[in-house]
């Protein structure tokens, strides 16, 4: 009897135990991937409803909740884009899947290596770039494995992109109950971030332990998110891979309600629309055809009560600790001008400030012209916004910051493809996915590729990248601006170029040229 009892009471406690994650219970129905490598992989989750037909242009709804079980084993359709057509550095693996694509996009996935949901693994989660036109979760170059082998439960997701992301319109304004439209784009982000607190601990992730990630627009999206009193709390630590609005361009001010309502009717008018149901009404394909200048977030007053400038310079952010940086080739974006032209180009645009530009970026022969042109374009868009960031997060002095320099040339096989340290070249180091992507690698890349994704694994784990056996990452502080130079050999130095960051930074604080005597 005592023996029966005691089998009793074994198996009452295992099936109170949680089950392993073969199928897993979300708050909105179960679903079911597949196993690799010891890894449990979901693809396309949905994490809320469908934005077509009447819930085109509005904020991300909740999924409606299901009973089956749902077979998430591959990824949603990307969102509805031009087709992707590799470029210059770009090749395919930067470029998502040919198809689908489609309004119906909001699905995200999850790698995890967690053998049950009692484990509290940290979470990362990573949000692509593509110039908030383009992009999404399905690129070979964001694939979690690596990461999940790592330790972290790795987590990609889809938003809106273009026209159907990021749209403003009186009407839309008028029907959102928040007085604002727009940014849905990031609205969708918010959501699936959202989502992940709400779930993630079914997959073993800790909710209380959330990373975001991203690069070039992915990083902007990522400084929109520290900003944002929306998605406060929901996450811990950033990493922003080239890119950030901390300092205002007077050239090119980020736009307001009023402006984006004014370019959505200009847009309207384009498709002969007097109204919003009008709109609506168009297919994806119209939509999508019909140029539209203002796709970009803006300041709509709800997900954004302020510009991103503003926000940091009053000190409103939220407080995460922090990864930024930069690659050494960022704008590497075509031939360059003659140095003549060059000089002539600098003097139009920087007016009073030509001769400081001239002194930091020469031309004093066409090959300096050449690189000084490089650096130009790389400090403006990226090293000087990012430094900014880096700054203003740090003088909240409360969670700390660190600051990479990535400047590995990724290894060519003809000159033709030779882009140095190219705009999103340090993805698959960071991610561990060299893999994925079509070079003569050496053996410096891999042990580049295992010092990045650690240092990124470590920082989502306990934010500070440092950890045994890998080289010591100060964090940056404004006394002595020590940041990480990832290369062939990874060290730490005193920060290059603080002139022409310094430079930017002035600049940006003058008015536009256009209004300079």
């Amino acid at each position: 009897m005592k023996q029966h009892l005691a089998i009793f009471a074994c198996f009452i406690l295992l099936s109170c135990q949680k089950k392993d994650l073969e199928v897993v219970d979300t708050r909105f129905g179960p679903v079911k991937g597949y196993t690799k490598d010891d890894l449990h992989i979901f693809k396309g989750i949905p994490f809320a409803q469908p934005p077509v037909g009447d819930l085109r242009w509005k904020a991300p709804q909740e999924p409606e909740p299901w009973t089956k079980v749902k077979e998430c084993t591959s990824f949603g359709p990307s969102p509805m884009q031009a087709p992707p057509q590799p470029f210059r550095f770009w090749s395919s693996e930067f470029l998502i899947p040919e198809s689908p694509i489609g309004e119906d996009c909001l699905y995200l996935n999850v790698w995890t290596g967690a053998k049950s949901s009692e484990e509290k693994r940290p979470v990362l989660v990573y949000i692509y770039g593509g110039g908030f036109r383009s992009g999404g979760a399905g690129c070979a170059i964001y694939d979690g494995e690596s990461m999940a082998k790592k330790g972290v439960v790795f987590v990609t997701l889809n938003y809106r992109v273009g026209t159907f992301g990021f749209f403003a319109h009186p009407e839309l304004t008028k029907e959102s109950g928040n007085g604002a439209s727009g940014n849905y784009g990031i609205m969708d982000q918010i959501a699936a971030l959202r989502w992940v607190k709400d779930n993630i601990a079914s997959f073993g992730g800790d909710p209380e332990n959330v990373t975001i990630a991203g690069q070039s627009a992915g990083s902007f999206a990522v400084n929109i998110l520290v900003a944002s009193p929306r998605a406060q709390g929901l996450f811990q630590k950033a990493i922003g891979q080239s890119g950030g609005s901390v300092l205002q361009n007077p050239e090119r001010p980020a736009y307001s309600l009023s402006e984006g309502e004014q370019m959505g009717l200009d847009f309207a008018a384009q498709l002969n629309c007097t109204s919003l149901a009008e709109l609506r009404a168009k297919s994806a394909e119209e939509i999508l055809n019909a140029p539209n200048r203002a796709v970009t977030p803006i300041v709509d007053g709800f997900v954004l009560p302020q510009s991103v400038h503003e926000i940091f310079y009053a000190g409103k952010q939220n407080d995460v600790a922090t990864i930024v940086g930069w690659n050494q080739d960022d704008r590497v974006s075509g031939p360059p001008m003659a140095a003549a032209e060059y000089r002539k180009s600098l003097e139009s645009r920087m007016a009073s400030f030509a001769a400081d530009f001239l002194a930091q970026y020469p031309d004093s022969t066409e090959e300096i012209s050449a690189r000084s042109q490089i650096d130009i374009g790389r400090d403006e868009v990226f090293g000087a916004q990012n430094y900014a960031w880096a700054k203003k997060q740090s003088e909240l002095g409360k969670s700390p910051v660190y600051i990479y320099n990535f400047n590995r040339d990724l290894p060519y096989y003809t000159d033709s493809t030779n882009f140095g340290a190219f705009h999103s070249g340090e993805i698959v180091y960071a991610y561990d996915n060299l893999h994925t992507l079509d070079r003569p690698w050496k053996e410096e890349d891999h042990k580049l590729a295992d010092i990045m994704s650690a240092y990124w694994v470590n920082f989502a784990t306990k934010g500070d990248p440092n950890g045994d056996g890998l080289p010591e990452w100060p964090i940056y502080k404004l006394e002595d601006e020590q940041v990480m130079i990832l290369d062939v050999e990874s060290k730490s130095a005193v920060l290059p170029d603080k002139n022409k960051l310094m430079l930017w930074e002035k600049f940006f604080s003058q008015p536009p040229a256009s209004e300079q005597k």
